[in-house]
This record gives C-alpha cells, sequence and structure tokens, in this order.
C-alpha cells in the first residue's frame, strides 16, 4: 500500500514521511518531522517539531507528538522528540521535544499511551509502558521496560521507575520506584511487589519470592535504607540474585530517594 495523504491533511514542506504512512483528513505533519513507515496519523492529530517516529506507530485524534517544551529555560534551536515502533497514542495525548538545543526527549517501543496522558520534556520512556488516562510524567523522568502507570497519576521531575514497577491510579509519586514494585498513595510509597506484573510477564514463582524478600528487607526491616542495601550486598542470602542486584543497582543511582 502506497503512503495516503488526504487532500484535506496539512503536510508542511520538508516533512519526511515514509513508506505506506496514512495521513487522515484535518492531520498536521510540520517541516522537520519524519513519520516512519506504517505510521498512521489520525484526523486532527499533529506531528510537529524536529519529531521522529519509528515504523507502524498510530496517533489519534487530538493528539500532539513533538510540541514545544513547557519548561521556561527553553531559549530557542530545535530540541529533539525521538519515538520507537509499534506505539499507540491515543485521543489527546502531548509528547514534548527536550528543552535544550542539543538534548532529546527519547520514548521507546510498543508503548501504550492513553487519553489525556502526557510525557514532557527531556523524558527517557523505555518499551512495553501502559499509561493510563490523565496521567503526567514531569521533565526529566526515567521510565525503564514494563512499566505500568495506573490513571490519574502525576510524576514528579527527575523521578526514575524501574523494570516492572506498576504506580496505582490517583498516586501523586516524588521519588524513586524501584524494578519490580508496587506504590500507591500521595506521596506515593511502595507498598508491596508488583506480583500481578510480575506473573503476567512470566515470572517464575522463584523470581516473585526473592522480589518479596528484597521488599522485605528494604521495606519492612528494622535497618534504614543505607543499611539495608549493605545487608542485601553482603549479608543475605539473596545477594546473587539478578533481581536483588537490579534492585541494589538502582537504589545506589537514586537522587531523590525511594518512595
Amino acid at each position: 500500500m502506497a503512503t495516503s495523504v488526504h487532500p484535506l491533511a496539512i503536510v508542511e514542506e520538508g516533512a519526511q514521511l515514509g513508506q505506506d504512512v496514512i495521513v487522515e483528513a484535518f492531520a498536521l505533519i510540520g517541516k522537520s518531522a519524519v513519520v516512519g513507515d506504517g505510521t498512521i496519523i489520525r484526523h486532527h492529530a499533529t506531528v510537529e517539531g524536529k519529531a521522529t517516529l519509528g515504523k507502524n506507530n498510530e496517533v489519534y485524534p487530538y493528539a500532539l507528538i513533538g510540541g514545544l517544551t513547557h519548561d521556561l529555560k527553553y531559549t530557542g534551536g530545535e530540541p529533539e522528540l525521538v519515538v520507537g515502533d509499534n506505539n499507540i497514542f491515543r485521543e489527546y495525548v502531548t509528547a514534548h521535544v527536550a528543552t535544550g538545543s542539543q538534548d532529546c526527549t527519547v520514548i521507546g517501543s510498543e508503548n501504550v499511551f492513553l487519553a489525556y496522558s502526557h510525557i514532557a520534556h527531556d523524558c527517557k520512556v523505555g518499551n512495553h509502558l501502559v499509561m493510563s488516562s490523565q496521567s503526567a510524567l514531569g521533565g526529566h523522568v526515567e521510565v525503564d521496560d514494563h512499566v505500568t502507570i495506573g490513571w490519574g497519576v502525576g510524576v514528579h521531575q527527575f523521578c526514575r521507575l524501574g523494570r516492572h514497577c506498576m504506580i496505582s491510579a490517583c498516586s501523586k509519586l516524588v521519588q524513586d520506584v524501584p524494578p519490580f514494585m508496587l506504590a500507591d498513595g500521595s506521596p506515593a510509597e511502595v507498598r508491596s511487589v508488583n506480583k500481578v506484573g510480575m506473573e503476567r510477564s512470566g515470572f517464575a514463582k522463584t523470581d516473585l519470592d526473592i522480589a518479596k524478600g528484597v521488599f522485605k528487607v528494604l521495606y519492612r526491616g528494622d535497618l534504614n535504607r543505607r543499611q539495608a542495601v549493605k545487608h542485601l550486598q553482603n549479608g543475605s542470602n539473596l545477594a546473587e540474585e539478578k533481581i536483588t542486584q537490579e534492585i541494589i543497582q538502582f537504589t545506589e543511582k537514586s537522587n531523590r530517594g525511594l518512595a
């Protein structure tokens, strides 16, 4: 199938469209945008700024991909947004370019962004994120693979979300969430292991038991956070497990502390 652009769509001079792209009526593709093969831009959707979309993405009506940063430190230039393959941006989703002219907002592949969700400037989003409606990532947020963000969640700027973690609906997150954990509340706190998420992703019971053991040391023991990490590294039978090591490495890189 050849690329199809509706006569009522606007594709500015300089925009690059791949093979088999569909651009519906009243959509806008800006002059600096690159739209990869097989991508569908639904009616009234916008791809603007220096936004590069990979293959087989779908942008639903009234979504804005590549919008200018909200950051008041923006001083001009063409910061970027780079999007991978097979992402879904539902109605009214906004994903912004970075702030600095040499910087880039990054979104990986196989993500689903539901209606009215927002990805702010300079975020780094991995793969297989499910981000529910009305939720928002502040600037510079880092999201690892296979994360689930519930309805109405607000994530503070510079927070980090580890692999396979979940943030429950209506939570206000102001600190980092380690891999495999579930956080809930306002402000959000880690309440348990993300048991259902791990099971759905095919983790074995032994992996789940390891994650539970690390959770108990970090969040339910008598040790403070630093002591708990040291215990997991040196004094625990879980020390050599890959899941333990991943959580420890994530914790040691935290600048905002753990939720």
